[in-house]
């Protein structure tokens, strides 16, 4: 299993294929929501396991923050490693980068995998493409 920086464009339809098939098709998100005007400045990221791509998420600097975005693991790869490696990949680009902090706005039932990682709570909850969230944050070492 390995996660990497999205450096191509056949990674980057990866990263949208993948983010499309769990928020879009399994979580009923508007594609015109899930693939949003921030593609561009983000710097996104896939995993792979057996040269499958099973995962994605990205990346933006915001307000001096990593924001951690459109974290996504196929549901046949859940519960192997994956999300944690993704996100070590992440934190790991957001660090050498010069932020001191990354921010995520967490589904409810990914909460706890993110507090597992480090993630504290700091918002109540909230409605997202009509899904409850949190945002969490996290001092990178």
């Amino acid at each position: 299993m390995k996660a990497v920086k999205v450096k191509t464009k056949n990674q980057l339809e990866e990263a949208y294929k993948i983010r499309t098939e769990v928020f879009v098709d399994e979580q009923n998100v508007p594609i015109e929501e899930e693939i949003d005007q921030y593609e561009d400045e983000a710097i996104h990221f896939v995993i792979h396991q057996s040269e499958k791509t099973i995962g994605a998420g990205r990346l933006r600097f915001v307000d001096g923050y990593g924001k951690v975005e459109r974290i996504c693991i196929a549901k046949e790869a859940r519960g192997t490693g994956a999300g944690r490696e993704l996100m070590k990949v992440i934190e790991e680009t957001a660090h050498r980068e010069g932020v001191e902090k990354t921010k995520l706005n967490a589904q409810i039932q990914a909460q706890e995998f993110y507090r597992k990682l480090g993630y504290e709570t700091v918002s109540g909850e909230f409605l997202d493409a009509g899904i409850p969230h949190v945002t969490m944050i996290k001092t990178l070492r």
